[in-house]
């Protein structure tokens, strides 16, 4: 995603075993749609990594230097197309789980309010 007209996705690390069974459809991926890939997203520096005996995966560095890892075992070419967009539509931040769905800056004195409350 483009956080102020700059992709943020800097590197596409693309990890992949030459022998092993899950690593069959990232073969195709890499045959089919990779080289469009490079040629269309010329911002994006597209890096295969041979690691045999391990299990496929992509991996986004992102200009704020952080990482995510997709494992994409067993998946077809069009799934890894798919992660691979996901990856470079992501800002790369970091994911911040909130401890409550009500958030506010200011909490309520009487409580929260929910519907299991009876009037008398």
């Amino acid at each position: 995603m483009a956080l102020r007209g700059v992709w943020q996705l800097q590197k596409l690390v693309v990890s992949y075993c030459d022998w092993g069974g899950s690593s069959r459809g990232i073969r195709a991926f890499m045959e089919t749609h990779l080289p469009a890939l490079k040629e269309k997203k010329l911002h994006l520096e597209v890096v295969t990594q041979l690691v045999r005996g391990q299990h496929p995966n992509l991996k986004g560095i992102y200009k704020n230097h952080n990482e995510r890892v997709v494992c994409v075992r067993n998946f077809g070419p069009e799934d890894i197309l798919l992660q691979a967009t996901r990856l470079r539509n992501s800002l790369g931040r970091k994911v911040v789980k909130l401890r409550s769905r009500h958030v506010t800056k200011r909490p309520s004195v009487q409580g929260t309010w929910s519907t299991e409350l009876k009037m008398s």
